[in-house]
Parts: structure tokens; C-alpha cells; sequence
């Protein structure tokens, strides 16, 4: 490379060129070796001078093309030239050469012309060529060729074009100024496509060489087709004769005509002529393709006996051109015309409390026959709730001939069938549909008219309890439910103020956090009330039980000492152990377990000498005190047995002193009287003989008017069957969350909803007396339980029957019992009850009974002073194995409790209880 940049800065510096320029020739294709010419006596070197002097080729493409010998000066050729390559269509092709010499540095310029040899044959540039000629083109229409192509030069070129003999065409060569020569298609004679579609030419191409080269094209003429044929009709008149009932679509006649051209010019459209009537063309089809005419509609003799057609057939030539013929239908008069029914009015929908004889639809009917044929006669079927009535010649009147209702039937397809008199007889039928429109005349349907709910008590307001569910036949507004509670005053309070309704889908929800102890059961009524006008409405009643939860702890009654303080209390130093210092009385406002309290002592560092018994609450000297004994302080606590359980307590200090003699008022600290409290029981004193007085009045007004009646064999039982009223009691029960029942409550006409009665007969006349000791039940499902509770209020209703011992009944079986039969309590020794059904039954027994298991004459089963619980429970449970409930019932403004009656009772019988006599007497006072 830094030879060359030498060269080039010496050539700047004004070396400058050789003068005078030697010319070559060389014949392309020539070979490799092939001698141009002698560089080295040309440039007048000298042979041997040339090794030294470095002769050599000047640029890389002179090197590409040649090379110079040094033995002997010649330019040689290195490789095979191809002038076509090298030069392309360029008349002289002339290659530049660069010699160089050194020592000194001198540069030579040489030119090189490479001659052509015809080594290339003409060509086409497309050896098949389609020429697209109208059999109407006119002669010497000239049609240009394409050139074919050499790539050789001058003489070698294309030199003339020869064209294969033919009858249609010749061929015209034309020469442009530059040499090139363009051939021509020349049309010597018409083409005619019927006579020859298709020539088939070879178009031949010379050079000038020699020997000469050539080349060839084939090229395909197709003549195209030109509209130069009308369509034409095998017959120029077609006539068809067809009876006038001939089905629509029936074929008549297929027309034929022919057209020798191809393509569109061939294809045949049949049509109508221009003077063809309306009538034809609404009677009559042609098919445009198969020249097929058919009927279109019904034909009438009556209206036309024949007709006139006149059918072109044209081709899709352009110009098209077209042919024609003539057609006639004759038609054969049969009965062929069928009855019409026109609905001229039609008045839908209907209203469902439409009157028989209202007119729903006008109907028109025609028959374009004449005679026996037109006389046309309308039905409907006869199951429908219609009848036609005729108005005057050919109209009638639909109109109602029976009840409607739309929840049967909302819609009718009324079918009316039309018949002529004819022969063969013909009919027609249509039919139109009748919509029934609805009226308000359901009421809404609840699925039941009596459910039962349950909801906690204490749940949050907007706690779902229930949802009650109606539906209504009618539709629209008429269907469109709203729900509401209705106020049916059994409730002091309003029972609105208790829950509320979705109007829309009678969910019922609380307004309030429920109390059991309040309230056990609300009757909500629900009123559903469709949109209709007038709207109509119907009501169902849910009994929703409310749960008991443990949510009232235990309150201690007696002793009361203010919180925080401590009762003080004093026996004798001397107490034997059993000796009863005083009682504890609590009670729980719940029910059930929740209510089931029991009594302990808290624990405490040292032991004390005092127990307190788990179920009555009773504190005894449980060990010999010492005579120095120091006063012990006792704390009592009192818990229930619910979950979780609640619990009170007290402080009891107990100071043992000598010779302590206390009466039993005092050892049990009551409450004394005081004037307020006897003047209390004056009046409950005044009202007991007041209503005493008042029952014995009603008994004698009944006596009489049994008496005056003339029964001769008068019993209480019958005067109360006679008298046939029943007590206005209502239902009031609880369900347990698995669906059983719980308890029932049974109140009598005046009671309040929070007060819990069980009704007995004592009198013919006592609707609404003490108790009423129902069997026990355990009912599955609703429907039971409303069996049972109309089976109780059957009892109501006739007090005095069945007024009988209890039976065995009460007593429950293995199944039915809550626990192992004849499991013991370690404390009580007893098998107590273990759920809250038993323990309300328990308590209602134990509070009816009181005193009648005082005197042990209980009636309600079992032996005596068992009050029948040895049958329940065991035979080893009697009544000191049940805690005296009794005792926990503290009775404002007097110093007694309940078992007062049953202590003094008791008091008689106590001569053999020997030195435990007063402790006993206290006992039972308390």
C-alpha cells in the first residue's frame, strides 16, 4: 500500500504521464493465454530490462481481466472474457489497462476492445402468448408482438421475424430508428367464433450471425364471441287448456328456445311481454331460466275463462337481443273457489268478569261461487266458551256464552271453520287468539296459615326470625305482594314496636332485643295485600318462641343486707350439729336450668363448723362448737346452672353466744309486720270473700237455670257440658332450638302475657281456676304441636270432664327420661332432673302440691309424699330429695313464705321428734 502512495505523490510531483496510448483488440470467449499484444516493444523496453525494471499491471481490475509476462513483454488474457457481461448492449466495448514501470517510475496507458461473436440466440419474453381477438374486429386490424431479445450486437442482433402460414393473420415487421425492429399482427380476412374459435401461430425470430441463430414464440389466438345471434322459440303460438282448481305451483307449460352464442350472448332470460297484464303476471310464474310457467295463485273460472300471455326470451348479450312468442291458457270451470273469512273487529283482551253475551269479534264471510256453492255456513268448536250469533246475510257475532276465568285459561285459539254448500263440498278455517284479561278476584294464599319461629333472646335489632311466603294467581299489579304486621292488641305493647316485615319479600326482623322473662311467645300477625283495586288481602299468624338465655344472675332475697355489708347472726354456743342457724333465699329470673340454683360456702383458709345444703340453702352447725368459739365469717355464694353460670353472694358473720334462746322469728331474722303489711292482707282478706261470695251466686244461677231446663239427672259434669261455653284462653308455648317442645303455657281470658297458669276444674263454674296438669309430650313437628295445643284447649273448653286422678302417664318411660334410670347425685342421694322441660315440670308439680305433700295426700300419682316422683325419678326419690322451692319465694310486705302453711302443718305431727323438735319447727316456719 506505501508503494502506491509513493506512485501516487511522484505523479503529483510532476512526473507526470507517458504521452501516447497504445489499442488492443480481443475476441470475447477467448482463452485463458490467449496473447493481446507486446507491452514491452510497444513501449520500446527492452526484454531483458523488464525484471528490473518491475513491469507490472497498474489497478486490481486490469489484473482481474489480464496479466504480462516478463520473459517476454506480452499482455496476456488471465481469464475468459464475456463481453455481454462485461459491457452489456453498449455497441464498442473497450476495457482501460494501467501498465507500470519503475526505475524510473513511469505509467503506461493501454486500451483493450473485446469483439463480439454471435454466441447468443434470440428470445421472447414469453414463449406462449394469448391474443384475445372479437370475431367482429374489421381486416388489417394490426395487433402488436412482443420484440425478442440478443444480447449480441450489431450484425449478431436480431435481423428479421417469420410468422407460420395462416388463413387470417400476416405479419408486419416495423424498424425504429436505433435498429430494433417491431412485429405485427395484421387481420387479413374476418374471424367468425361459430366457424373457428381458436388459431394456433408460431412467431420465429433471426439474427444476423453466422451461422445465423434463432428463436420462437407460440402464440394462441382466441376469437371472442360477439351477440350476433337472437334467441329463437321451436313454435311461435303455444295454447294449454287447465281446470280452473288447479294447485298453485303447478306446472303449465315449459317453454324451449335456443341461441347458438356462448357465454352471456347464449344464456336465455324468459320474461314477460311488455303487454302482458297485471292479472297474468299475479296469476302466473315464469321461471327466467327454465321457461317453465306455473301457477302462481288460485284460478277462477268465474273471474276469467282464458288468458293471453305473450313470453320473450332474451339473451345477456351486449348488445342483447331477444325473441318472442304467444301463449294461451284456457281454463276448464270446476267448483274451485273456497269460503273467505274477513275478521272485521276483534276486541282483545277480554276482561275475565265479562257477562255472558258480550260481543268479542264481527266475522264476515264471502264465496265468489254462485248458487249452492256461495251458500257458506260458520262453526267453532263447542268446548269453547263462545257461540257465533248471525248478524244478517253472510255476518256474524262472536259473543261470550259462559263464565271466564283467567287462572284456568288466560288465552283461547278460536278456530272458525267456514263451509259451502257445493258439490264436492270445500271449507276454509281461521283462526285469531283471544287474550283474557285479568281481574282481581284472588286473594293472596300464605303456604300456611299458622308457622312457628324461634329467636335468642337478647339478639341484635334486624335479626332475621322468619320469612313467610304467599302467592296469588292473578298477574300484574294484581300478583304484587306487600307484606305488613297487623297490631291485634293481645300485646300491651303494640307488636309493631317488637318487629318489623320486608313489604317486599316477608322476611320478619326485630326491632328490639327480645327478654324471655318479659315475654315467651308473640302471635305476629302478617298481612298480605296484593296491588290489585280493589286489593285484596290475607292473613296468618307466626308464633315466635323467644329462647331462653342465662342472662339474670342469681338475687338473693334473704338475708338483704346492703352491698358491701356483712348479716350478723347468734346461736348458741351450744348448738349441737344439725342445728339450723338461718337460710339463704335466692331466686333466678330465668327458667329452666338457667333457674336451678345451688348454694355453696367459698373456701377458706381454716375449716369451718357450719355446712350449707346445696339445694335448700339452709346453713347448719356442721361440728360441736367450743365455748370460746370466736364468730365465724361466712361467705355463701349462690350460682345457677346455666352457660356460663351466674352467681351472687352473701356475708354471713355467725357470733355463737351462751345461753342464747332465740324464738323463731328471730333466729330466722323475718321481716316483721308491719301496719302497712296487715293492712294489705285485710284487703287480700275482703277480696277472697268478695269472690268467694260472687262464686257462690254464679253456681246457684247455674243450678237453676239446669234445674228450669228439666234434667233429671243433673251432675256438674253435665250442667258444664250443657252450658257449651268455652274460656278465652290463648297459647302461649316455647320451642326448644331441635324443634321439640319445650313447656306450654296456658293462661285463661284476663291474663296477662307474662303470667304462667295451669288450669283444674274445682267447680262447674270455674273457667279460670288454679291448675291444669296437661300430659307430657314431646311432639316432632308443628302440626303436632298444634294438635296438642287444640287438644288442650278442648279441655278448656269443658273443664269439668275428665276430671280424674292423674295417671301413670306422668310417669316417664326409660326413653324418656334424661338421664340413667336410677342414676344418684353423691350429695342428694336422688336422681335429679337434668333438663329445662323436666325442671319446669318439676316446679309446677312441686308449687301445685305444696300442701297437699305437707299432709301427704298428694293426688298426682305415686306413694304417699312422693307426689308421684318416685315414679319419675326412682323409688328411692322422695320429696326430701327435692329442693323446697317454696323456700326461695320471698313474699313482699310478709313474714311468711310458702311453706308456712305446710311448717305449721307439720308442726302437729312433730310431738315425735324428740329434742330436735324446735329445730324442726324452725325449719318449717322458714
Amino acid at each position: 500500500a506505501w508503494k502506491w502512495q509513493v506512485l501516487s505523490l511522484f505523479l503529483l510531483c510532476g512526473w507526470g504521464w507517458v504521452s501516447g496510448q497504445i489499442h488492443y483488440s480481443v475476441a470475447e470467449e477467448s482463452e485463458v493465454g490467449t496473447v493481446v499484444g507486446n507491452v514491452a516493444r510497444d513501449l520500446g523496453l527492452k526484454v531483458e530490462e523488464l525484471p528490473g525494471r518491475r513491469l507490472r499491471l497498474g489497478s486490481e481490475e486490469s489484473q482481474r481481466h489480464f496479466a504480462v509476462r516478463l520473459d517476454s513483454g506480452a499482455l496476456v488474457v488471465s481469464q475468459q472474457l464475456d463481453r455481454e457481461r462485461l459491457c452489456g448492449a453498449a455497441v464498442s466495448c473497450v476495457l482501460s489497462v494501467q501498465v507500470v514501470t519503475e526505475n524510473p517510475l513511469q505509467l503506461f496507458r493501454l486500451e483493450v476492445e473485446i469483439l463480439d461473436l454471435n454466441d447468443n440466440s434470440p428470445s421472447f419474453p414469453t414463449s406462449h402468448r394469448t391474443l384475445r381477438i372479437a370475431e367482429s374486429a374489421t381486416v388489417a386490424m394490426r395487433f402488436p408482438l412482443e420484440s425478442a431479445q440478443d444480447p449480441d450486437v450489431g450484425t449478431n442482433s436480431v435481423a428479421s421475424y417469420r410468422l407460420s402460414p395462416n388463413s387470417h393473420f400476416s405479419l408486419d415487421v416495423k424498424q425504429q430508428q436505433d435498429g430494433k425492429l417491431f412485429p405485427e399482427l395484421v387481420l387479413e380476412r374476418a374471424l367468425d367464433r361459430e366457424e373457428q374459435p381458436e388459431l394456433q401461430l408460431v412467431l420465429t425470430a433471426m439474427d444476423g450471425g453466422s451461422p445465423a441463430r434463432s428463436g420462437t414464440a407460440q402464440i394462441t389466438v382466441l376469437v371472442l364471441d360477439v351477440n350476433d345471434n337472437a334467441p329463437t322459440f321451436d313454435r311461435a303460438t303455444y295454447k294449454v287448456q287447465v281446470p280452473e282448481n288447479t294447485p298453485v305451483g303447478a306446472l303449465l307449460l315449459r317453454l324451449n328456445a335456443s341461441d347458438p352464442d356462448e357465454g352471456p350472448n347464449g344464456e336465455i332470460q324468459y320474461s314477460f311481454g311488455v303487454h302482458t297484464s297485471d292479472s297474468v303476471r299475479r296469476l302466473f310464474a315464469l321461471d327466467p331460466r327454465s321457461g317453465e310457467i306455473r301457477t302462481k295463485a288460485p284460478l277462477d273460472y268465474e273471474e276469467s275463462s282464458a288468458y293471453e300471455i305473450a313470453v320473450r326470451a332474451r339473451d345477456k348479450g351486449s348488445p342483447a337481443m331477444e325473441g318472442h312468442c304467444h301463449l294461451r291458457v284456457e281454463l276448464i270451470d270446476i267448483n274451485d273457489n273456497s269460503p273467505e273469512i274477513v275478521l272485521t273487529s276483534l276486541s282483545s283482551p277480554v276482561q275475565e268478569d265479562a257477562t255472558p253475551g258480550t260481543v268479542i269479534a264481527l266475522i264476515g264471510v264471502k264465496d265468489s261461487d254462485s248458487g249452492d256453492n256461495g251458500q257458506v255456513r260458520l262453526q267453532i268448536a263447542k268446548e269453547l266458551p263462545f257461540k257465533l250469533v248471525s248478524s244478517f246475510k253472510e255476518h256474524f257475532s262472536l259473543v261470550t256464552n259462559g263464565p271466564l276465568d283467567r287462572e284456568k285459561a288466560s288465552g283461547y285459539n278460536i278456530t272458525v271453520r267456514a263451509v259451502d254448500s257445493g258439490f264436492p263440498q270445500r271449507a276454509t278455517q281461521k283462526t285469531f287468539y283471544l287474550q283474557i284479561a285479568d281481574v282481581n278476584d284472588n286473594a293472596p294464599n300464605f303456604s300456611s296459615p299458622f308457622d312457628t319461629a324461634h329467636v335468642q333472646e337478647n339478639s341484635l335489632p334486624g335479626t332475621s326470625v322468619f320469612s313467610v311466603s304467599a302467592s296469588d294467581p292473578d298477574e300484574g299489579s294484581n300478583s304484587k305482594l306487600s307484606y305488613s304486621i297487623l297490631d291485634n292488641g293481645m300485646q300491651d305493647i303494640p307488636i309493631s314496636t317488637y318487629f318489623r316485615i320486608d313489604q317486599d319479600n316477608g322476611t320478619i326482623y326485630t326491632m328490639r332485643a327480645l327478654d324471655y322473662e318479659q315475654d315467651k311467645v308473640f302471635q305476629v300477625p302478617v298481612e298480605v295485600k296484593d296491588g290489585g283495586s280493589p286489593a285484596l288481602s290475607s292473613t296468618a299468624v307466626v308464633h315466635v318462641f323467644v329462647l331462653d338465655e342465662n342472662d339474670n344472675a342469681p338475687t338473693i332475697v334473704y338475708p338483704s343486707v346492703p352491698k358491701g355489708s356483712a348479716f350478723h347472726q347468734t346461736i348458741p354456743v351450744l348448738a349441737e350439729p344439725g342445728y339450723l342457724v338461718t337460710k339463704i333465699v335466692a331466686v333466678d329470673a330465668d327458667s329452666g336450668h338457667n333457674a336451678w340454683l345451688s348454694y355453696q360456702l367459698q373456701e377458706t383458709a381454716e375449716a369451718l363448723p357450719f355446712q350449707v345444703e346445696r339445694r335448700s340453702g339452709e346453713i347448719r352447725v356442721a361440728q360441736t362448737l367450743r365455748e370460746s368459739e370466736d364468730p365465724h365469717r361466712l361467705v355463701v355464694e349462690v350460682r345457677d346452672n346455666g352457660t356460663p353460670s351466674l352467681s351472687a353472694s352473701v356475708v354471713i358473720v355467725i357470733s355463737p353466744e351462751e345461753n342464747s334462746v332465740q324464738d323463731v322469728s328471730k333466729s330466722l331474722d323475718l321481716p316483721k309486720s308491719s301496719p302497712k303489711d296487715t293492712n294489705l292482707t285485710l284487703y287480700l282478706i275482703i277480696s277472697l270473700v268478695s269472690i268467694s261470695l260472687v262464686s257462690c251466686v254464679m253456681f246457684a244461677v247455674a243450678a237453676a237455670r239446669c234445674l228450669k231446663a228439666g234434667t233429671a239427672s243433673w251432675t256438674f259434669a253435665g250442667c258444664c257440658r250443657g252450658s257449651g261455653r268455652k274460656p278465652a284462653s290463648h297459647f302461649r308455648g316455647q320451642m326448644k332450638p331441635d324443634g321439640f317442645i319445650k313447656y306450654l303455657d296456658v293462661g285463661g281470658a284476663g291474663l296477662t302475657s307474662q303470667a304462667q297458669n295451669h288450669t283444674s276444674c274445682f267447680s262447674p263454674m270455674s273457667d279460670q281456676s288454679d291448675f291444669l296438669f296437661v300430659k307430657p309430650f314431646s311432639h316432632s313437628s308443628t302440626a303436632e304441636t298444634v294438635a296438642a295445643y287444640e287438644q288442650v284447649t278442648s279441655t278448656l273448653a269443658s273443664p269439668c270432664d275428665g276430671q280424674a286422678q292423674p295417671n301413670t302417664d306422668w310417669r316417664f318411660s326409660q326413653t324418656q327420661r334424661p338421664g340413667t334410670s336410677g342414676s344418684q347425685n353423691g350429695e342428694e342421694g336422688g336422681a335429679w332432673p337434668n333438663n329445662q322441660f323436666d325442671t319446669e315440670m318439676l316446679q309446677a308439680m312441686i308449687l301445685a302440691s305444696a300442701n297437699e305433700a305437707a299432709d301427704g295426700n298428694s293426688t298426682l300419682g305415686g306413694g304417699t309424699g312422693t307426689m308421684g316422683l318416685s315414679a319419675r325419678y326412682g323409688p328411692q326419690f322422695t320429696l326430701q330429695h327435692v329442693p323446697d322451692y317454696r323456700q326461695n319465694v320471698y313474699i313482699p310486705g310478709s313474714t311468711a313464705t310458702l311453706t308456712n302453711a305446710a311448717g305449721k302443718r307439720d308442726a302437729k305431727n312433730a310431738g315425735a321428734s324428740g329434742g330436735n323438735k324446735k329445730k324442726s319447727g324452725k325449719k318449717e316456719k322458714k
